[in-house]
């Protein structure tokens, strides 16, 4: 099996000096990629441009402007989390058009998965709007691509980020033919994802928002991806499956409170992996979102692809949570979602 990987220099552009969202995090997982050698069994897929039209298909014209002129301008904040330089705009384009080669390469059978590693970010960006780090919703974008272009009817978006993606479901809250998961920290930041939330119309039911409390680690999350994510997936019946992958919700990250392992992430990887094999002929496309822990980071990034690629032993550099607090009891939180989305 083939496993494809979007990567180029330009995303070190989007030059965010010492705050936490940072070229680092991508010189640090390709660094460990490597020096492991894993890098050289990877397919290389290059970036494109997203064309204007396609930021588009998500974004309002407007709002697609103010990022260039702001660019244009040297740079600035957009908000307190979100900032932009002179080459952010340009990165941001790459990033966009990170995604769509990815889906490019995987709907063609140029290979059998791909993994984007992109920046700036993307679940949290509105059409509207930058926050949280993320200017254009990369994933988003490559979901309304694949639609048009190879006239799918159904996409599923798994997104295990720490953080709820709000930019993603709003692009999608009204779409009956993009199924949303999101597993994330709540009460958190951006303090959307609530159970309720469940698409609008006839799209009710196809978003499908797990909120868990802090402290999860390996044995909640994999119990959520067996009991609600593989139900709702394959009552989906997904044509492709996408993924937002954020790793910040390792136990070693600064910016959360959830206790996950890199075995953990390889093994919610390895669902994923398994419900695309089942479903859709294996196409499943990777997008890169948070982890801020640099050593988590890469270790979770390899180890994604070491399942990707189907190896059987998976590298933990980081071991187990050195502070172990009591995880929390989440039976009656997800009794709840199985009654919501009819699981039960």
């Amino acid at each position: 099996m083939t496993v494809g990987f979007v990567y180029d220099p330009v995303y070190l552009k989007h030059d965010t000096g010492q705050h936490v969202e940072n070229a680092g995090r991508l010189e640090a997982i390709m660094a460990h990629l490597e020096q492991t050698g894993l890098s050289r069994e990877l397919v290389p897929i290059k970036p494109r441009e997203a064309s204007l039209d396609e930021l588009a298909l998500v974004h309002d014209e407007n709002y697609i402007a103010s990022i260039q002129e702001v660019a244009r301008r040297g740079g600035g904040w957009l908000d307190p989390d979100t900032v932009m330089s002179a080459g952010s705009y340009e990165a941001a384009l790459y990033a966009a058009g990170g995604a769509l080669a990815a889906t490019e390469a995987v709907m063609a059978d140029a290979v059998s998965s791909a993994f984007a590693l992109v920046r700036p970010p993307g679940h949290h960006a509105t059409p509207r709007r930058a926050m949280g780090f993320c200017l254009f919703n990369n994933l988003a974008i490559a979901v309304r691509y694949a639609l048009d272009k190879y006239n799918l009817e159904r996409v599923a978006i798994i997104d295990f980020d720490v953080h709820h993606g709000n930019g993603t479901q709003e692009a999608f809250y009204d779409n009956p033919r993009v199924l949303y998961l999101s597993t994330h920290e709540s009460p958190f930041y951006p303090g959307t994802g609530d159970i309720a939330e469940t698409g609008g119309g006839e799209a009710r039911g196809t978003k499908v928002n797990i909120p868990l409390p802090a402290g999860c680690g390996d044995e909640e999350y994999l119990t959520v991806f067996e009991q609600v994510v593989v139900p709702v997936v394959r009552r989906f019946q997904p044509q492709l499956i996408m993924s937002s992958a954020g790793y910040d919700n390792h136990w070693a990250d600064p910016l959360a409170m959830m206790q996950v392992t890199v075995t953990g992430f390889a093994r919610m990887t390895g669902i994923i992996k398994s419900l695309a094999a089942e479903l859709c002929h294996g196409r499943v496309i990777i997008c890169l979102e948070g982890g801020y822990h640099l050593p988590a980071l890469a270790g979770s990034v390899k180890a994604t692809l070491d399942v990707l690629l189907g190896k059987d032993a998976i590298e933990d550099p980081m071991g187990p949570p050195t502070s172990r607090f009591q995880a929390p009891a989440i039976s009656s939180l997800l009794g709840r979602i199985k009654e919501v989305h009819a699981l039960t």
